[in-house]
């Protein structure tokens, strides 16, 4: 855990009730999102998760100490609930709350998808159907290096192409859409080797 460019976060150390230390929320848009590190019976490796209980646009929790221009971020999540949205994603080249990649599975289109936010909008790259049912621990992963990006979802890849609106390095996090209350467990990211 000494490399900062590379770890894997269970969130079993972290306070209850409070977002885990050297991380920072917020949300894209409007709304109140509400991340907290929770005990979970479920959770891939127990006690704890980190939860979003809240709601906004688009929700977000990023690890302030890493920035990668290229690497892999991953995390196993659980789509709980949301009437409007049941999604988890993970981001990466984050420069803020209004700047960065995305990659989402939504267990209500059953669909896996790539944006890009830019300015505070968000941007579609791609769609892909995927089979995402809620209630159930999904690992959804990001490559990136350079123009090329890899979303994999339970092992499957579901996108491959290249893209290069949002480059150089950023942080690396979670997300959430709108009303989805979300799971996170075993958040994992790296830097390419070079």
């Amino acid at each position: 855990m000494n490399n900062p460019l590379a770890a894997t976060i269970s969130f079993d150390q972290n306070a209850l009730g409070a977002l885990p230390a050297g991380w920072r929320s917020g949300v894209t848009g409007r709304g109140s999102p509400l991340w907290a590190v929770e005990a979970d019976a479920t959770a891939p490796s127990k006690p704890n998760v980190l939860k979003q209980s809240g709601s906004g646009t688009f929700p977000w929790c990023v690890r302030t100490d890493a920035s990668l221009p290229d690497g892999y971020v991953e995390v196993k999540f659980k789509p709980i609930s949301g009437r409007e949205d049941q999604a988890g994603g993970v981001v990466w080249r984050f420069k803020d709350g209004d700047n960065y990649y995305v990659a989402r599975a939504n267990a209500l289109e059953d669909n896996v998808s790539l944006y890009y936010t830019q300015n505070g909008g968000r941007k579609t790259i791609k769609y892909v159907d995927a089979p995402v049912p809620r209630n159930t621990w999904h690992t959804l992963r990001a490559e990136f290096s350079g123009n090329k990006i890899r979303v994999i979802l339970d092992g499957k890849l579901y996108i491959e192409l290249e893209d290069d609106h949002i480059d150089g390095s950023g942080a690396v996090g979670v997300w959430t859409k709108a009303d989805s209350v979300t799971l996170f467990d075993d958040f994992t990211y790296g830097a390419a080797a070079r």
